[in-house]
């Protein structure tokens, strides 16, 4: 009898250190991340069966459907070794996906383990975002307040004096992201808590501290 993967739903508003968390579970634990939009792309770009017909849909202008998400899915799912866990990540977001994934699962002898969310205090979470810079030659990440260059103005790994921001790192966005990420995750949580899924975790804790709670759930 086959053992069931440990496929888990991974949910945080951005800057909450998700895709951090998601690649130590990649690395650490062999398990595969599932974004759908990543997702999406290489189908497109390998001409898979649901790739083409995606592909289709938005050469017309339209939206991409339930069904062809569930269909990417399924095509990674079938891709992956069985006992890879998966990381579900930007998928369900509403009632009608969560009952779909279910099923898609199901159909391939899966069910979910659990839904992790890492929580946030908005407010430090907008000085944590708005106060992030790089080095705009190497990349290396720095912040106003938490990690600034030992000597001002130069990078520490390449000694270059020019710094990048990103664009969309400013309060408003950030607040309007949390807001979407609400709304997003608003519809699925119930679902899932009725069935004693949902964990949460203090995402505004270190790195390693997150890790290790979501360790300790996914080891119960």
């Amino acid at each position: 009898m086959k053992t069931v993967p440990l496929d888990i739903i991974l949910l945080g508003p951005p800057g909450a250190g998700k895709g951090t968390q998601a690649s130590t579970l990649v690395s650490g634990r062999g398990m595969v991340q599932l974004s759908t939009g990543d997702m999406l792309r290489t189908a497109v770009r390998d001409g898979t069966p649901t790739g083409l017909q995606a592909q289709a849909v938005m050469a017309a202008g339209e939206l991409v459907s339930d069904e062809i998400v569930s269909g990417l899915i399924g095509e990674k799912l079938d891709s992956m070794a069985h006992s890879a866990g998966a990381i579900f990540d930007g998928y369900p977001r509403t009632r009608p996906q969560a009952i779909a994934l279910d099923a898609i699962l199901a159909q391939r002898g899966r069910a979910l383990r659990h839904v992790i969310e890492l929580t946030v205090d908005e407010d430090a979470l907008v000085e944590r975002i708005t106060g992030r810079y790089s080095c705009a030659q190497c990349g290396e990440g720095y912040h106003d307040r938490f990690r600034q260059p030992r000597l001002a103005g130069t990078c520490e790994r390449c000694g270059s004096t020019q710094f990048l921001r990103r664009p969309d790192d400013n309060e408003q966005a950030v607040r309007t992201r949390m807001a979407e990420y609400r709304a997003k995750t608003a519809p699925i949580l119930p679902v899932y808590e009725a069935r004693g899924l949902v964990s949460r975790v203090d995402g505004m804790a270190e790195i390693a501290t997150v890790s290790a709670a979501i360790g300790a759930i996914l080891d119960r």
